[in-house]
């Protein structure tokens, strides 16, 4: 991952350089892309033995998840926000084509863009509760995207091992 080409001055700018870092991985763990990266179709359903999920079932959780969460922030927990039912509604219940994957990964990333666009916002204030849900922030909210993003991109490399499609070829 580069580093910036300006380094960070305030405490601010350099929590929201670091939420970025967090976000987009690379550091500590593979970036996020790259996880996703060079998946052959033929790969997207497959399940290991004992293993409850495809890399079809984690990516379409993770774009759900990480939407549900911008959907949270964006209204602040306000009342236009609709929880959804967990866990039925945060998983996959039928196979994905690949036409399905690529739409998934589109929106997945696109999120995970808008997820970045708000850390980067000096303009967003990362510390403020939200009024209809105290002790919720837009820090805490950035912070659970890139921990559960995290998690699971964990799987889909450790199932991506065992599936024989783990490094991609092309990054």
């Amino acid at each position: 991952m580069p580093r910036p080409s300006t380094a960070p001055t305030t405490p601010d700018e350099r929590l929201r350089a670091e939420l970025v870092a967090l976000l987009r991985g690379g550091h500590a763990h593979v970036a996020t892309a790259d996880a996703l990266a060079g998946i052959p179709p033929a790969c997207i359903n497959e399940r290991i033995d004992g293993g409850p999920h495809s890399l079809w079932d984690l990516l379409e959780h993770l774009r759900i998840a990480q939407a549900d969460i911008l959907d949270f922030t964006r209204v602040r927990g306000g009342p236009t926000y609709t929880e959804r039912a967990w866990p039925d509604a945060y998983w996959p219940d039928e196979p994905g084509t690949p036409e399905m994957w690529q739409a998934s990964l589109d929106a997945f990333l696109a999120d995970l863009d808008a997820c970045v666009a708000l850390a980067e916002d000096a303009n967003v204030d990362l510390f403020t509760p939200f009024e209809h849900t105290p002790g919720y922030t837009v820090l805490r909210e950035l912070l659970l995207v890139a921990d559960h993003n995290a998690h699971h991109l964990g799987q889909v490399i450790t199932l991506r091992r065992h599936l024989g499609c783990w490094p991609p070829e092309d990054v």
